[in-house]
């Protein structure tokens, strides 16, 4: 939601694009993040959409007509990642342009993969994710079956 919030402000329209990454197990369908997301943004109105997609990121922006992609940095690491995907999708599409907005400082270390174990483990993970996203998480991991 930082990135989000603060790349809202520097585009007319905002498109969070909502995918599956083949390398990830997510604990949510593509529909549900969709609904979640729609959910936990619809306090920024009009000026933000979300769309699900099952293509290539730059297939999905030409088809949104964008002209700049902004991606979240946590660490160094991530960064790494980033900039040679950056310059994959130049070789793509030069006319679009990758923006970095780098995490907030209290918000780096925070990985869904780290709170969802703690939430699997049955840790509380509020302090991590919106209260919603808390409930959902939950939710979800009381179907599953929490470890204790």
């Amino acid at each position: 939601m930082d990135i989000i919030r603060r790349g809202a402000k520097l585009v007319d329209k905002l498109i969070i694009g909502v995918s599956t990454n083949p390398s990830k197990s997510p604990m949510f369908t593509l529909d549900e993040r969709v609904a979640m997301v729609t959910r936990e943004t619809e306090d920024l109105g009009d000026a933000v959409g979300v769309v699900s997609f099952d293509a290539l990121l730059m297939k999905f922006a030409e088809a949104q007509h964008a002209q700049l992609i902004i991606r979240g940095l946590r660490a160094v690491s991530d960064f790494e990642y980033e900039y040679q995907m950056a310059g994959m999708n130049q070789q793509l599409n030069a006319r679009i342009e990758t923006v970095f907005l780098m995490a907030d400082v209290a918000l780096q270390p925070i990985a869904s993969k780290l709170v969802k174990e703690i939430a699997i483990y049955d840790g509380d993970i509020r302090k991590f994710v919106t209260p919603r996203i808390a409930a959902d998480v939950v939710a979800r991991v009381a179907q599953l079956g929490a470890r204790r």
